[in-house]
């Protein structure tokens, strides 16, 4: 765990320096914390507000919102008329224009180069976000020998890496997660692992992720019977710590409510570098995270 300590400062440090990039503006009488990706005659300002991704065009002292509503099932665009307006005083077209921050920011970009033969974009290469959750569920600890596949409860805690800007649809995941002995099957395990999340659908509300687990630190304790032949029964236990690179594989999804999402996974489904007891895996885990 000490070992992890300064990976830990180096993430924290790193998102600082992006939180001090923001700056506050009133855009039609709301206030909001933006970062700024392009800056120039033509400034392109952004942020994530309430799980949606929103960007303003700042020219001079006016800020305006870049919008694409919906309306009958067709998107409007209305910010490539914005667009247009704004750089009428250079040979600029927004026909190929999305409404994502790599598309805007070339856009912006080559306006101001035609403005500003000085003009010298710094491009932001990573924007870090850390994600706290907890989670809890049910599994049937399919890579132990659990002979009677007993269901054993789950609960943890989740602290998730982002990049918004370059890596939107890949994470970092940091689990701690205890397994708790059943009735009938005594073994218990407190695991830290390293994952890594390829979110295959991701939208404003909802992504949908494959996990994999690379890395586990687990420390396990088992209690079982032994019946010695013509002798009386015997209650053996056993406790230690392994390190494996297990590298299984699990299903899960996000969905944005209010400040924050609500989780579920399938972990573990499949494992390449470890044998399972034979059994149909079950490892369902709910559970609630938010942006720190």
């Amino acid at each position: 765990m000490k070992s992890l300590i300064p990976l830990f400062a180096l993430f924290f440090i790193l998102s600082a320096g992006t939180l001090q990039a923001q700056q506050q503006y009133t855009v039609e009488g709301q206030t909001y914390n933006l970062n700024t990706e392009v800056e120039g005659a033509l400034t392109l300002l952004w942020n994530t507000i309430d799980g949606e991704y929103r960007y303003f065009s700042k020219k001079g002292n006016d800020i305006v919102e870049l919008k694409n509503t919906k309306q009958d099932g067709d998107y409007q665009e209305e910010y490539k008329n914005t667009l247009q307006q704004q750089t009428s005083d250079a040979a600029v077209s927004t026909e190929k224009v999305k409404l994502t921050l790599p598309s805007l920011h070339a856009f912006f970009a080559t306006y101001n180069k035609k403005k500003d033969p000085n003009f010298s974009e710094t491009e932001k290469s990573i924007d870090l976000q850390f994600r706290l959750g907890a989670f809890a569920g049910v599994g049937n600890s399919v890579y132990t020998e659990n002979p009677t596949n007993e269901l054993q409860p789950i609960a943890g805690i989740d602290l998730e890496l982002i990049d918004n800007v370059k890596l939107r649809r890949h994470s970092i995941v940091f689990r701690f997660k205890q397994t708790f002995e059943s009735s009938e099957y005594k073994y218990s395990a407190s695991q830290l692992s390293l994952n890594y999340r390829f979110k295959f659908v991701k939208t404003p509300k909802f992504d949908a992720f494959i996990n994999t687990k690379f890395a586990a630190l687990t420390f396990s304790s088992r209690e079982y019977t032994v019946i010695p032949f013509g002798g009386s029964a015997m209650v053996n236990k056993e406790s230690g710590s392994d390190f494996s690179a297990p590298i299984t594989f699990g299903l899960g999804a996000d969905y944005k409510v209010g400040n924050g999402y609500i989780t579920f996974n399938y972990n573990d489904i499949v494992g390449l570098s470890v044998d399972n007891n034979g059994e149909f895996p079950i490892d369902f885990t709910f559970g609630y995270k938010f942006n720190l």
